[in-house]
């Protein structure tokens, strides 16, 4: 079953640079599909289930990502400013899309220079802590690369349209693509900041044989564990203090004094009584 897009692409989505922010998690039920353009010298208009849904998109713009309801979505591309999809340059593909799940499509050369279009599923399971994930994907009309990083080869032999990954911790790396098996350089060196808990995904595009070959960075955000929570510690409350009562080192014999004195004066008022008794008799 097809589906249609609600959302339209805001200009703010369309980054000229090639370079996308981190995206939020994928809302729950729901699926994202980002689309780079990697063909050199060409502007186009996208169509999604016959809709124009990005206008002008040129060489090295990345879009999205596009919330979307979970189904298969068809993806025309045309000549910009075509009236309408019934004639394009590329397509009409079927995109199947699943729930909870990150794409991007890419429009690109293949390494004889055919225009194609790969989706791409991205990897959004989660990082160690403290590290981030680096995927090359190589969608250039080139041959084989290699790929390297901080000058050594860390993924040999990338053919077009794959691509490799793997974890690393966070950190900026300068990153370099040569000739597979030669120290030949055909992009780079530039440096690429993997940060913890993304996905920073360089795309190789553009042909070897016309001299425009070019990176394009896009990050997704992946899972990341739900936050601990920890019980609340108990709250101490202090005992009211109550004062020692101190008594005189005389406190006993000054008590027994009292209690003498006031004998005396019992006894003198009742000798007083007994006596004004006889009196009067």
């Amino acid at each position: 079953m097809r589906k249609s897009i609600f959302a339209s692409v805001a200009a703010g989505t369309l980054l000229a640079a090639g370079i996308a922010a981190p995206t939020f998690a994928v809302e729950e039920g729901m699926t994202e599909l980002s689309v780079l353009h990697g063909i050199p010298d060409l502007t186009v208009d996208v169509y999604v289930n016959g809709e124009l849904t990005l206008d002008d998109f040129a060489p090295g713009d990345l879009a999205g990502p596009l919330s979307l309801e979970p189904g298969t979505y068809t993806v025309a591309i045309t000549a910009a400013d075509a009236a309408d999809d019934s004639s394009p340059v590329l397509g009409p593909i079927d995109l199947p899309l699943e729930a909870g799940m990150s794409y991007t499509a890419v429009a690109h050369l293949l390494a004889d220079g055919t225009p194609t279009a790969s989706l791409f599923t991205n990897d959004i399971s989660e990082t160690a802590d403290g590290e981030g994930r680096l995927t090359v994907r190589h969608a250039a009309a080139a041959p084989a690369v290699d790929i390297w990083v901080n000058g050594a080869v860390l993924f040999p032999g990338l053919e077009n349209p794959n691509e490799v990954m793997g974890d690393v911790p966070a950190d900026t790396y300068e990153a370099a693509v040569s000739l597979a098996g030669t120290e030949t350089v055909v992009l780079g060196p530039a440096d690429v900041s993997i940060e913890a808990g993304v996905n920073t995904i360089v795309y190789a595009w553009g042909s070897a044989e016309a001299g425009n070959l070019a990176l394009a960075v896009q990050t997704v955000a992946t899972m990341q564990p739900a936050p601990v929570m920890e019980e609340p510690a108990p709250v101490e409350t202090e005992e009211p203090v109550v004062d020692d009562v101190v008594e005189d080192e005389d406190g006993g014999a000054n008590t027994a004094l009292i209690i003498a004195i006031i004998a005396a004066l019992a006894a003198a008022a009742i000798i007083a009584t007994v006596v004004a008794k006889r009196r009067k008799k």
